[in-house]
């Protein structure tokens, strides 16, 4: 029960910061320099976010949290990339993602 809230909070910081990777993507889509705004928003959110890591990482082990933030974010992203930016992911690339998800796992497992 101890971890939940860290869990938790560690979870929203993982969908957080996810958020702020959309925010840069769609900065990056932008022509020239026009998106700087959506730019800074992105990097002030994942400025922000330290914060509540610090919290977290008082609470959690650093390996435990870097697997959590790795799978969310590597499950996440790709979520993303597919179903709001319509990016086509090949069957080579979801087959890396798995293989990521699984390595991550494993040092876990093993640190």
């Amino acid at each position: 029960m101890s971890l939940l809230i860290p869990f938790l909070i560690a979870t929203a910081l993982t969908f957080i910061t996810v958020l702020a990777d959309v925010l840069i993507k769609h900065a990056s889509l932008q022509s020239a320099f026009s998106g700087w705004k959506t730019l800074g928003l992105g990097a002030l959110i994942y400025g922000l976010t330290g914060f509540g890591w610090f919290f977290v990482m008082k609470k959690m082990k650093l390996s435990t949290l870097g697997v959590l933030y790795g799978v969310g974010c590597i499950i996440l992203l790709a979520l993303v990339s597919v179903f709001y930016f319509k990016e086509k992911i090949s069957s080579i690339e979801i087959f890396g993602i798995v293989l990521a998800i699984i390595s991550i796992i494993i040092l876990y497992r093993f640190a």
